[in-house]
């Protein structure tokens, strides 16, 4: 059986988009092109999809015939350059030789060939008013004047869409000019969950149980920054609640703990400094993480621990990314419906 539209997946990190896109689509769409820089997110790509392609890396150096139609293209474009936590440079952020602030370009200069039907893009919610809000105005006018696609944005928090965690990103869907879009709308979201929802069945290895020792240093970092009037620290999140925004780095799993008596043996079973803290804090481990991005049980974590970290918090929550899909989805079977 044909599928009904094809996809690219630029900036592909672990899939997270695609597989949204394919939950909301299903059997009706099929990826035939992916780009993604980093070896190890390839790794897990690779773990979770079978594709009888190979991954691109650089997207810079790929040019527009290397790419094979497409009707949807998703990008989840480098966010680092736009993020509230970070520098906020913008176009003028600079990773290895790469502008990362620009590499949306790169997406526009791929589409503005192939003129697909839909261009589907995530970032974080900086991106909106980054620059007295110039920055997205040059990304809309690239796409509304020179590329002639109607463009709807918004920022939706992972909260409302059923995973307990607050994670607020910018949306940015963009129809191509001669499909009727007029209905389109993003997801409100109304399912809410709680953060022991997403909690190991069983007991967790002691390696995820702070030392005493580190315990002590968050403290004194937490205290010092509260006597300087900042809100800067570990913290132990409330069962009944939800989880702060997990991220790429720093304090993404410092900023989770919870407390959790299960643990039975107290033996290290890492080199710490100390002993395990007997208040039973913990971070949460990378099934977690992956839960609280609503990635499914069968999604392999086939990489260490720390590479599962980083690549979680990079990613998208998915049950979010499916109900926009869902909405494109209806815009695009109503147009085709129309030229019957």
């Amino acid at each position: 059986m044909k599928k009904k539209y094809k996809s690219i997946d630029l900036f592909a990190g672990i899939g997270g988009i695609r597989l949204g896109f394919e939950q909301a689509f299903k059997e009706n769409i099929e990826t035939v092109f992916v780009s993604e820089i980093d070896t190890h997110a390839q790794k897990t790509y690779q773990a979770n999809f079978q594709d009888d392609f190979d991954i691109v890396g650089d997207i810079t150096r790929i040019s527009n015939d290397e790419v094979p139609p497409f009707d949807i293209c998703l990008a989840g474009f480098p966010c680092q350059a736009f993020s509230l936590a970070g520098k906020r440079k913008g176009f003028e952020d600079d990773y290895k030789g790469i502008s990362r602030g620009t590499l949306f370009f790169e997406v526009a200069r791929i589409c503005e060939v192939h003129q697909p039907k839909v261009i589907f893009c995530e970032n974080v919610k900086g991106l909106m008013i980054h620059d007295k809000k110039r920055t997205y105005s040059i990304i809309k006018n690239r796409l509304e004047k020179d590329l002639k696609y109607k463009v709807f944005d918004g920022i939706l928090n992972s909260k409302d869409f059923g995973v307990p965690q607050n994670r607020e990103r910018f949306y940015i869907i963009a129809f191509r000019e001669d499909i009727h879009a007029e209905s389109f709308e993003l997801p409100t979201g109304k399912t809410h969950s709680k953060l022991k929802n997403i909690l190991e069945e069983n007991e967790v290895s002691a390696k995820y149980y702070l030392s005493d020792t580190y315990l002590n240093t968050l403290r004194k970092h937490k205290a010092r920054h509260a006597a300087k009037g900042n809100g800067f620290g570990y913290q132990i999140r409330d069962l009944e609640g939800i989880s702060g925004a997990i991220v790429c780095g720093g304090m993404g799993r410092e900023r989770n703990l919870i407390i959790d008596k299960r643990l039975s043996d107290f033996t290290p079973v890492t080199h710490i400094k100390g002993e395990i803290n007997k208040e039973y804090i913990r971070k949460l481990t990378p099934r977690e993480w992956a839960r609280l991005q609503g990635f499914p049980e069968s999604y392999q974590l086939p990489l260490s621990d720390v590479h599962m970290y980083k690549q979680l918090g990079n990613s998208v929550t998915v049950p979010v990314i499916k109900e926009i899909a869902l909405k494109i989805k209806e815009v695009l079977e109503l147009e085709s419906n129309n030229r019957k």
